[in-house]
């Protein structure tokens, strides 16, 4: 790829820092989109994914500051476990608005240009509730299943303009939105899975890395780093 700016949602923590880190050691120049600052971006600017008019002034900002975006990792989120008869019609609101309107609006604002110069690639950070299901997590694996939904659209849509959308879907990973009393983080919980550990954003980041530079024959994919969470 000729471009060699990434744009990065979620970037101040967690698996988007860890993208940030691995796309800026393959040389990558990064801009970290999120509410807090991305401190370890070359560019961070503080956005709210679930806005469209903010991610689309983000993204004008970068192209003319960094240069052609050629590659996006969708990664911004949140995580909360509530029974589906306690789900609020705003925390239902919010779950879908920031995971897959946050997903819709960076790849709205960044594809015509994508389209424009005939290449580009999206990874979506979706999880491994949205294949298996969660006690629980109803809005946050609907959320996150409905990005599937839209990757593999975005996919069939997008591939004739040498644009490549995949997605990666991970299971529980050791990251802030993991609080130490989490269910995830129960040893006997962890004793079920085959790697008997949590993924870390470490690995998630090399994952996403692999699709955007070496996957050039992924389209439409899901791959999950997710200790057999789900096989």
């Amino acid at each position: 790829m000729r471009e060699r700016v990434a744009l990065v949602t979620g970037a101040a923590s967690g698996i988007g820092a860890a993208v940030v880190a691995e796309l800026s050691r393959r040389g990558w120049v990064t801009a970290g989109l999120d509410l807090r600052p991305a401190a370890g971006a070359d560019h961070a600017i503080g956005v709210d994914v679930a806005d469209p008019a903010q991610v689309g002034a983000a993204v004008q900002r970068v192209e003319r500051e960094l240069g052609p975006i050629g590659a996006v990792v969708s990664a911004a989120g949140h995580y909360a476990m509530v029974p589906v008869a306690d789900i609020t019609r705003a925390q239902w609101r919010h779950m879908l608005h920031v995971h897959l309107g946050g997903l819709f609006n960076v790849c709205r604002a960044v594809v015509p240009g994508m389209t424009e110069r005939g290449r580009g690639a999206i990874v979506a950070v979706t999880s491994e509730l949205a294949i298996g299901g969660g006690d629980g997590d109803a809005h946050y694996a609907a959320a996150k299943g409905a990005i599937i939904g839209l990757v593999r659209s975005l996919a069939v849509e997008l591939a004739p303009e040498g644009i490549r959308v995949n997605a990666v879907a991970p299971g529980p990973t050791d990251t802030p939105l993991l609080e130490s009393s989490s269910p995830w983080r129960d040893p006997a919980y962890l004793a079920t899975l085959p790697a008997r550990r949590l993924v870390t954003p470490e690995e998630v980041a090399v994952t996403a890395a692999f699709l955007i530079e070496e996957g050039t024959f992924c389209c439409g994919e899901v791959i999950s780093p997710n200790a057999g969470a789900v096989i």
